[in-house]
């Protein structure tokens, strides 16, 4: 994946963002804090408009979001009807504000899977371990990969208020 532009988000006056690409986070910065959290938020929008935000389990690898689920479930129902989302972590502080497109997808047993698989062991603890095969079937699974577009970020807001543009 190729890294993405950064600038500064445009935000109205007062909020104190400094010009400037000096204190700029990095990708690297970020992309650390997607791997390591194990609670998100992902932000859909329902077939009739209306927002749908839900609290998700995914593991950030290879660029991109990847989680599981029910077909059925209303955030995957949401993405399959307008696959544009939001995923967010959990802090308000360090925030981390992805938007993307979700997809359905599947994974190679002997190859995604077995990454994928390696990636989701940080919630053993929590009692979901799936397989490497978990995701091979004609439906996948349920796997659903969120590929960014953009990002808003800050770890200490105002100073390094970043906005991160993927091509």
């Amino acid at each position: 994946m190729a890294l993405p532009t950064t600038d500064r988000p445009t935000m109205p006056d007062g909020y104190g963002i400094p010009s400037g690409a000096r204190g700029l986070l990095t990708w690297d910065q970020v992309e650390a804090e997607l791997v390591s959290s194990t609670h998100y938020w992902l932000a859909s929008v329902r077939p009739d408009g209306r927002p749908h935000v839900v609290p998700r389990w995914g593991v950030w690898l290879e660029g991109a979001f990847w989680y599981d689920g029910a077909p059925t479930t209303r955030h995957a129902v949401n993405a399959e009807a307008n696959p544009e989302v939001a995923l967010h972590l959990e802090s308000g502080v360090r925030a981390v504000v992805v938007e993307g497109r979700s997809r359905r997808t599947r994974a190679d047993p002997a190859g995604l899977g077995v990454r994928l698989a390696e990636a989701f062991s940080k919630y053993h603890d929590l009692g979901y371990q799936p397989g490497p095969e978990s995701w091979s079937g004609s439906d996948g699974g349920g796997l659903r990969v969120i590929r960014p577009r953009r990002a808003l970020c800050w770890f200490d807001f105002p100073t390094d208020c970043t906005r991160f543009r993927f091509v």
